[in-house]
């Protein structure tokens, strides 16, 4: 059974993920990969509004997607975008990326390699990763300017697409453990982080929510995605 106070502390982490951006148009999108379709689905959706003209998928596998995406994250996105009507020529896919750092840099290269001239980028991601994708984008590629996005749902509607409140609730510990050490490693942008979003994560770390951490911070782990 989950607590009230461990879905009071996961909520937490959840808000402070969110960014708040509005999404506009850019040059380019950027989906990164992970397990979750709904960033191609989003991404999707945002070419159709008219958000960005080109899109880039970006992601190879990892031990959550080899069995249900043998083709590569990025691979399955676009042809999840394409099953929702994004024309082929407005997606490129970068399938090397095996965490958010690789996903930054594969991808520009990508686009330097295509001359696509860029200077703002909608980066797409799941929605309790907003805010460490957007801190690693900005540590990574801080020339151009970044609208950090994801799709739109509550954080109980999350865990009922997943089907898994306690990994849920893992990937967020995860996901702000990395927004606290990664900076002092230089993997992504400083942030000030509340003291009560400390205090959740702290709470949920030592309640067990641990399957996600880096083992050895200490050691230089290389960013890898927390699926």
């Amino acid at each position: 059974m989950i607590s009230a106070q461990t879905w009071a502390d996961a909520q937490r982490l959840w808000d402070f993920q969110q960014m708040g951006h509005d999404p506009r148009p850019c040059s380019v999108a950027i989906g990164l990969g992970s397990h979750d379709l709904g960033v191609a689905e989003t991404a999707a959706d945002l070419y159709h509004q008219g958000m960005m003209p080109l899109v880039v998928f970006t992601g190879a596998t990892s031990r959550t997607t080899q069995e249900r995406m043998p083709r590569g994250e990025a691979e399955h996105y676009r042809e999840r975008a394409m099953e929702l009507g994004v024309p082929a020529e407005a997606i490129l896919v970068e399938p090397r990326a095996r965490n958010t750092g690789e996903n930054i840099r594969f991808s520009r290269a990508l686009l330097e390699e295509h001359r696509i001239p860029v200077s703002s980028i909608l980066l797409v991601s799941k929605p309790y990763e907003e805010r460490r994708a957007y801190a690693t984008a900005r540590k990574l590629w801080p020339e151009v300017e970044w609208v950090s996005t994801s799709t739109p749902m509550t954080l109980t509607a999350y865990v009922d697409s997943i089907g898994d409140a306690r990994l849920v609730i893992d990937m967020l510990t995860g996901a702000q453990q990395r927004l606290m050490i990664y900076p002092q490693q230089g993997f992504m942008m400083e942030q000030s982080v509340p003291e009560g979003v400390t205090t959740a994560y702290e709470r949920l770390r030592d309640a067990g929510f641990t399957s996600r951490l880096v083992a050895n911070p200490a050691d230089g782990n290389d960013n890898t995605t927390a699926h």
